[in-house]
């Protein structure tokens, strides 16, 4: 198999092979995957991460041999928390890396992170290791996206859908979530009652032939972080979301989700 890694901030991943084609979602800086397919100026690709397939531009594609690749998969990684941060290159060039961006090949004490030939020394604030308190962390990283545009298949700062919002705030904490809400809701412990509900955990949301359709982020008693138009707060209860501004239902409640396990893990 042949793999690669994105040396860029964002690269975006298509249904189709054509720029004219849906983002279907996004690889960030340090996330690899898969090479499965090549046509003219195009490659097929399944994220290791999340498995996600799609296509991106194959000019955006830096090679890992399989070297590089065990050396990746079996040293620890970081992931970048601040909405933006500038890692020098070289004298003339940065990097420009939004929150949730991997680190690869992670040395703390020595604050670098190594792609192909490359080595860097991190800037920054950097999420690595087993954390105290992931509640507390995953909603000071939500809370960071406030006002966030919403974007269908974006997972940054300068876009993002509901789905995307959540797997890359769990990101941080050290959680690997599908990219997907209606694979999302599969994870984790259901709850009865609203007031089960901590910080950090999830709400999911149905139409009206009872899919899945939106995500959000219990941010404290009856409130919820979620990515609607923009990444906003609204008032949360059995039945739904109640949009503060409108007055009104939103988003009709599913299901609550215990996916943080009280030692932080999944």
């Amino acid at each position: 198999m042949n793999y690669g890694i994105s040396n860029l901030s964002i690269i975006p991943v298509r249904k189709e092979p054509s720029e004219r084609s849906e983002m279907v979602t996004q690889i960030l800086f340090g996330e690899h995957f898969e090479i499965r397919e090549k046509m003219v100026g195009w490659t097929n690709v399944k994220l290791e991460y999340d498995g996600y397939e799609g296509w991106i531009d194959s000019k955006m594609i830096t090679p890992l041999n399989a070297r590089a690749l065990r050396k990746i998969e079996s040293t620890p990684t970081a992931v970048t928390s601040d909405i933006i941060t500038i890692v020098p290159e070289n004298d003339e060039q940065n990097l420009m890396l939004v929150a949730g961006s991997t680190l690869p090949v992670w040395r703390p004490y020595l604050k670098q992170f190594s792609i192909p030939k490359k080595t860097f020394l991190a800037t920054g604030e950097v999420i690595y290791g087993k954390l105290k308190d992931p509640r507390k962390v995953a909603i000071t990283q939500a809370l960071k996206y406030f006002n966030a545009p919403y974007l269908w298949g974006g997972r940054t700062p300068f876009g993002i859908d509901c789905s995307g919002f959540t797997q890359i705030i769990y990101k941080m904490i050290g959680i690997k979530l599908p990219r997907d809400a209606s694979k999302q809701v599969t994870l984790g412990r259901a709850m009865s009652f609203v007031d089960e509900a901590e910080p950090g955990d999830l709400a999911f949301f149905d139409n009206d032939e009872g899919n899945i359709v939106h995500v959000g982020i219990i941010w404290k008693r009856n409130k919820i972080i979620h990515a609607s138009g923009q990444v906003r707060i609204d008032n949360v209860d059995q039945f739904g979301i109640f949009n503060v501004d409108t007055n009104r239902y939103t988003h009709k409640m599913r299901v609550m989700k215990k996916i943080i396990q009280p030692n932080g893990t999944n």
